[in-house]
């Protein structure tokens, strides 16, 4: 089976109780995603292309709809699954790539980096060897791998962050607006990285700053529509 990812009827409310209002970025968004493929969010700001990435992510519970993925043991509805199995999958199948590193504090870049490798068994000299191969690849510079990234720049910060979230290849690849701090160095490591991955069979959904960087990656585009707020009964 190619398919990776089937999205059936999704929906997303937010309750605004204090406004008495409901806000509903999206509405009945179905899609399938194969195995190495490249597929664009679309629309103007606030339409709910983040929420509907997080909704796949299993960070935000969908009003209705599936989300199934096809994991390497079995098809799994993200929607409904143990957070125990979302956890699982998150570490081992589905990747997510924010413009935002929430970094923990006192612990060096370099060792941030290198953690998804080590989690799964790498030893931990050739662990942070990988790391520090990405954070060049990146562009971040040499005196600042042993340094802790709650320190760095806005820009700097986002390097460590590719680094980190494509260090290992997963099955499911979101990105967020992966390219919104990042200088053309960096921005075009992440197009020569995410080719590598889509050789390799990875599937994405993503939302670009700048999908010109991409256009040569995409495959498909889902445009999203802008909804109203409604009223609800206080």
């Amino acid at each position: 089976m190619t398919v990776v990812l089937e999205v059936e009827g999704l929906a997303k409310t937010f309750h605004m109780h204090h406004l008495g209002q409901q806000l509903h970025p999206f509405a009945d968004v179905s899609f399938t995603l194969d195995r190495g493929e490249f597929l664009l969010l679309r629309g103007p700001n606030g339409v709910g292309k983040s929420t509907l990435l997080r909704t796949i992510y299993r960070s935000y519970l969908p009003e209705a709809g599936r989300v199934t993925f096809h994991s390497r043991h079995g098809a799994v509805d993200l929607a409904r699954a143990a957070d125990v199995d979302v956890t699982l999958l998150r570490r081992d199948e589905i990747g997510f790539v924010t413009q935002f590193l929430n970094a923990r504090p006192r612990v060096a870049a370099e060792e941030i980096v290198a953690e998804p490798l080590r989690r799964i068994g790498r030893p931990a000299d050739e662990a942070l060897d990988e790391a520090r191969r990405w954070l060049g690849e990146f562009g971040v510079k040499r005196d600042l791998w042993r340094a802790y990234p709650t320190t760095f720049s806005g820009g700097e910060q986002q390097k460590v962050n590719l680094a980190r979230a494509l260090i290992l290849p997963q099955r499911l690849l979101l990105l967020d607006e992966p390219t919104a701090s990042l200088d053309a160095g960096a921005r075009a490591a992440l197009v020569r990285r995410l080719a590598d991955l889509k050789s390799h069979g990875v599937a994405m959904i993503g939302v670009f700053h700048h999908p010109g960087d991409v256009e040569h990656l995409i495959d498909r585009t889902i445009d999203l529509k802008p909804k109203e707020l409604a009223d609800v009964a206080v």
